[in-house]
């Protein structure tokens, strides 16, 4: 019997719990699959599943063991793909997330300018103002803005940017410019709620600050936010991506500077590590170099 067949055939049993079902996820009658399973049970000399009228469950061999079908069956399929070629020519669709801003500004040019180098391929990508399970929802590379949690994802770091509070120069024509953070409470706050505004504002890198704000006008979309503080109405405090075109052209001023915070690391993220395919490995060569050399992005390295 071929072994490696026979892995795939336990591996199955393995996942679902019972050897009717991986008969017919495999399209094999279920002699060939109780055989396919002893064969590697006389093969390892070691009982590998045990078999209840109701279950079937791994023993502690039997769990040993399909971690090592499964790296033996991945390294394998790996080979194939090298040697094929699917690791060393971008292919296929990539799929990439981002936040909605970053994404309009940033990735969506970077993407274009991907895809006419490679005219073999497609894109697709997901705007969102959340954090997108990548290997759930099946997303080839995700930009992550914010310091990253342990998530045994693989990461490079491609710039940062900084929280600023800033508004319109005729706001502070009318209202005044906050001196301190504690100045925030006598002034029109501009929220979002995607993300959100949290009631407290922090300022400081070594010697933290807090402040209490309440919003006086919340928005779910950011860019909603950004105009509104550009028209004048209120204080807004976003991160320095977004605001940057706005005060380079004069349509609004940062204040708090000598409060920042510590800057906020950007990161492309993907779940392949040393397998990524080309497309993934290419678009990151790609996007890096690009990013790296955005004044918005690089500013705060």
């Amino acid at each position: 019997m071929d072994r490696l067949q026979a892995m795939k055939v336990f591996i199955r049993v393995a996942d679902c719990g019972s050897f009717a079902q991986a008969g017919r996820d495999l399209r094999m009658s279920p002699p060939a699959v109780t055989r396919a399973v002893a064969y590697l049970e006389d093969v390892t000399g070691a009982r590998l599943l045990t078999r209840t009228t109701r279950s079937v469950k791994l023993t502690e061999a039997g769990e040993r063991y399909v971690r090592d079908c499964r790296r033996i069956l991945d390294d394998l399929a790996e080979a194939d793909a090298a040697a094929g070629g699917a690791y060393a020519i971008p292919t296929g669709t990539l799929t990439i997330t981002a936040p909605v801003l970053f994404g309009k500004m940033y990735v969506m040019p970077l993407v274009m300018a991907f895809l006419d180098e490679n005219p073999g391929m497609r894109g697709q990508v997901l705007l969102l103002d959340r954090v997108v399970n990548v290997v759930e929802e099946g997303i080839d590379l995700a930009v992550r803005i914010g310091h990253l949690a342990d998530s045994g994802l693989s990461a490079v770091k491609v710039g940062a940017v900084k929280r600023l509070v800033c508004a319109a120069p005729s706001y502070f024509a009318r209202h005044g410019r906050p001196e301190k953070p504690a100045d925030l409470a006598g002034h029109r706050i501009i929220g979002t709620t995607n993300p959100p505004t949290t009631q407290e504002w922090r300022f400081g890198r070594s010697e933290k600050i807090s402040v209490a704000v309440q919003p006086t006008l919340l928005t779910n979309a950011t860019d909603a936010a950004l105009q509104t503080a550009i028209d004048g109405w209120g204080i807004v405090r976003l991160l320095s991506y977004q605001v940057s075109p706005a005060i380079a052209a004069g349509r609004l001023e940062t204040v708090l500077t000598e409060y920042d915070e510590n800057p906020v690391p950007i990161h492309l993220v993907h779940p392949e590590g040393r397998r990524a395919a080309a497309k993934v490995r290419a678009f990151i060569d790609f996007a890096t170099e690009r990013l790296r050399e955005t004044p918005a992005v690089r500013e705060y390295e």
